[in-house]
């Protein structure tokens, strides 16, 4: 195998786990205001995720620089072409994870229902952006000679594109939901089990518009493949979820994104990102670095990619049990109160001073 399409591989590889992750991450996020009828219960969704969102994030930073040492000039295409809806993600991503980190930090029901909707609106942008983005790699972009991106920000939401972000947001709502049935227990876990059934519909249709779409405008014939797995996959979702089986329906749920990227990423190939006159399409020839660059590349994930699979696999299987209110301890942050007081006065010791 030629190494510019083994970076491909690995690259889609990455972004697979990323999306997979990170997409009941997201869910959990959305959902934190519908499964979380008290704060007890919203800290236990958040606590479902507590020990592995951030770890989950580092499959986005290691996809972005895989593609930028493998793939140069597919990098800056991309992060020029789509820097407005990519710096909407990256701002999203850190309300989120800021909002993860304070929200027990000051013991206070405006802090915590401020800190909520960071998580909230941190967890529906990019749920729906990066579906926009991928269907607009799927679809093709407008890019000159020069491989520079001629398009403006509207360019990108097509009827296409906004369907792939419907369809990213239902398939993370639905994994979100299926997440917390498997890892919750009580009252919690019997609404996210019902609230999952409901959605796993809801995402199946609007998924299956959008591939057959896909398929039938953009894609080759073998990833009809990948539409059908995606299809008996949320057929599995919603089988499962109806008979309590949280565990099968969890992993039809991750069979689904993972079919989803294949059918993504073979639509482009050989491309790496498609333009709509194909012969300025960048691909994985003449966006490629050198061999010698990817040879060193390949030895170093050779190494490492092991290492991060075993750890995080150890990650989640330290942190299986289910989680329940009675799990939950009392608040320990301090008083907003306290906070603003001794705020005050150090503003006035340091204005006396001066």
């Amino acid at each position: 195998m030629e190494l510019q399409i083994l970076w491909f591989v690995l690259i889609a590889v990455l972004w697979a786990g990323y999306l997979v992750l990170e997409g009941f991450d997201f869910g959990v996020g959305m959902l934190l205001p519908v499964l979380g009828r008290t704060d007890t219960e919203r800290r236990v969704l958040i606590n479902t995720i507590g020990p592995v969102w951030d770890g989950n994030e580092v499959w986005l930073i290691t996809a972005g620089g895989a593609t930028f040492a493998a793939f140069p000039e597919w990098y800056a295409s991309l992060f020029s072409g789509f820097y407005l809806p990519l710096l909407l993600i990256l701002l999203a991503l850190i309300v989120r994870g800021v909002s993860f980190e304070y929200r027990g930090k000051i013991d206070d029901p405006r802090w915590a229902a401020w800190a909520d909707r960071g998580i909230i609106v941190g967890s529906w942008v990019p749920a729906i952006l990066w579906g926009v983005a991928f269907a607009n790699l799927v679809r093709g972009v407008e890019l000159d000679a020069d491989h520079i991106f001629t398009g403006g920000f509207f360019s990108l939401l097509s009827p296409f594109a906004l369907l792939g972000g419907l369809v990213t947001l239902g398939l993370f709502l639905t994994h979100g939901a299926v997440f917390l049935a498997l890892k919750t227990d009580g009252d919690v876990r019997v609404r996210a089990r019902a609230l999952a059934l409901k959605l796993s519909i809801g995402s199946a249709a609007v998924a299956a518009v959008w591939a057959i779409w896909a398929q039938l405008a953009y894609s080759v014939a073998w990833t009809w493949a990948a539409v059908v797995v995606a299809a008996v996959a949320l057929g599995v979702v919603v089988l499962r979820t109806s008979q309590g089986k949280e565990l099968r329906a969890f992993v039809a749920s991750v069979a689904a994104i993972l079919a989803a990227v294949v059918l993504i990423f073979g639509s482009m190939y050989p491309d790496v990102m498609p333009a709509v006159d194909p012969a300025n399409s960048l691909t994985i020839t003449n966006a490629s670095s050198t061999a010698y660059t990817l040879t060193v590349m390949t030895w170093v994930a050779a190494f490492l990619v092991p290492v991060v699979l075993v750890y995080q696999t150890w990650t989640f299987w330290v942190f299986r049990r289910r989680l329940s209110v009675e799990d939950i301890p009392a608040p320990h942050g301090l008083s907003l109160r306290k906070v603003r007081t001794a705020l005050h006065d150090a503003f006035e010791v340091g204005s006396t001073k001066s």
